[in-house]
């Protein structure tokens, strides 16, 4: 079901009619930058291999490093109450449920202004850079609380600064990567999270260790050094980071040159920051009928995903030690990096997005049943070992939905990635009531059951929605001013599905 280019005529431009996600196919020759004429097809993907490789090596493993420690210093609140913070701080309940939530409205308040500026400024890596050296000042500050309002304040900070990175950090791989090859990165990317989810509880363990050293409690210690780690790296990333294509370290012309032409080829045109201003692509989003579409779908998936803010704590009534709860909480997040990055393989591999959501979000609905419906052990931590995996891969898929359905101009969609991820990340401020009632946590889960449901309702209403238009695209029809751009309709740009 994915987006093809064969449904125009025979006398369109040839280049429109190839497949060139498949190493067996290179782009039609004409229009070919100067370097890569002359090149027959095992040449040409030879090169495209060697140019796209460069390109993973350089970005995607700092950019998941990042992310992991993005999670890290968000999450370790959750390792800090079963090292006694709450007792030590003399949190409520409700008060240590406000400093969970309380991150999430900073986060959500910046992601659309700082994508704004980051779709207009000249180095985004290392803007991206500035910021986690930032969060990682504001997590270590977090070791120095004495009190309730102390904590309050310090993450709502940490979410703030936060919150440029992980929309930034998908705008930014749409700059290096066209549509054939985003949702495979993409899920690298959001791997990061899962092996912070996998590892953070390991890592506290050892952190923990230190309790008491220079009369400092364990708690303390998991926010100072985890802090001061961040902001180490965030120096030595800056450079590493590309800020454009053309930047990459060890790539020659002609990879530069093929990068550029296939990106073109995908997109339609060639992205172009000046080519509005921030405040038209902004409207530009907010008035595009596909991202409220697009929002409305993974809004309901970061329902069901909002458990992984208490996994610690839910994973605590299966009635074992801090350690063991610590160590228990690993393996559904390493079992989800695998089962995301196959995924979202394939999703590139086929080109297509609607099955490859669905589907996992079916395991999403079957693992929330069983939460709801017993509280034997087994029963119930294997279904916490299909949360993450399934609920993850289809928002990892949908991400990459939403950037190549909404990716012109560039401006807007750098908006549209912001506006949409600040307003799914919603769901952490208020799911996190929902968590009491503990080990059955019925009302949390019932609402997870319910989400997924509508998940898969709105993803169904998406792909008819993207279908249609295409058919207009197809017979040449006005698609208005939330269709594809007018270079990008010459172009015969479609929608994948």
């Amino acid at each position: 079901m994915g987006s093809t280019r064969n449904s125009k005529s025979n006398d369109d431009v040839a280049v429109e009619n190839v497949d060139y996600s498949s190493d067996n196919n290179v782009p039609a020759k004409q229009d070919y930058p100067a370097s890569l004429e002359g090149l027959n097809t095992d040449e040409y993907n030879k090169i495209r291999r060697r140019a796209v490789f460069k390109m993973d090596i350089q970005l995607l493993p700092t950019l998941v490093i990042m992310y992991i420690l993005n999670f890290l210093d968000r999450q370790n609140i959750a390792s800090a109450r079963l090292a006694g913070i709450t007792t030590d701080l003399d949190l409520s309940q409700t008060q240590y449920q406000t400093c969970v939530s309380i991150l999430f409205v900073g986060y959500i308040l910046m992601q659309v202004p700082s994508n704004m500026m980051l779709a207009k400024i000249k180095y985004p890596g290392a803007y991206i850079c500035s910021a986690m050296a930032l969060w990682g000042v504001v997590s270590a500050t977090m070791g120095s609380v004495h009190s309730f309002a102390g904590l309050l304040i310090t993450r709502f900070f940490i979410g703030f600064v936060e919150a440029v990175f992980f929309p930034g950090a998908l705008y930014f791989l749409s700059l290096f990567y066209n549509r054939k090859q985003y949702a495979f990165r993409a899920a690298i990317l959001y791997s990061g999270s899962q092996l912070g989810n996998a590892f953070g509880g390991l890592f506290a363990i050892g952190i923990l260790k230190l309790d008491g050293a220079h009369g400092i409690e364990g708690w303390r210690w998991l926010f100072i050094v985890e802090g001061v780690l961040t902001v180490g790296l965030a120096i030595l990333f800056v450079f590493i980071l590309p800020n454009s294509p053309t930047s990459i370290r060890w790539l020659t012309k002609p990879e530069i040159d093929l990068l550029r032409h296939e990106y073109q080829l995908d997109q339609g045109q060639d992205d172009n920051a000046s080519e509005i201003t921030a405040k038209q692509g902004f409207f530009m989003a907010v008035t595009d009928p596909k991202t409220w579409l697009l929002m409305a779908t993974l809004y309901c998936i970061f329902i069901s995903a909002a458990v992984t803010n208490f996994f610690p704590s839910v994973v605590a009534t299966l009635g074992f030690s801090r350690n063991t709860t610590l160590g228990l909480t690993a393996p559904p997040y390493v079992l989800a990096i695998f089962v995301m990055t196959a995924i979202g393989f394939h999703s590139d591999r086929k080109q297509e997005r609607y099955w490859h959501i669905i589907c996992p979000l079916f395991v999403t609905l079957a693992a929330n049943i069983i939460a709801v419906s017993t509280t034997n052990t087994a029963a119930r931590y294997i279904a916490m070992m299909l949360m993450p995996p399934s609920f993850y891969s289809a928002s990892t898929v949908l991400l990459s939905w939403i950037t190549g359905s909404i990716s012109q101009p560039a401006v807007k969609r750098a908006s549209a990635i912001a506006l949409i991820n600040a307003t799914v990340n919603t769901p952490n401020i208020w799911t996190s009531y929902l968590y009491s009632g503990a080990p059955r946590y019925l009302v949390a889960f019932m609402v997870n059951l319910a989400a997924a449901a509508g998940a898969i309702v709105l993803a169904t209403i998406t792909m008819i929605y993207l279908r249609r238009v295409n058919k207009k695209l197809d017979e040449g029809k006005d698609t208005g001013k939330s269709g594809p751009t007018a270079a990008q309709r010459e172009a015969g740009f479609r929608y994948t599905l």
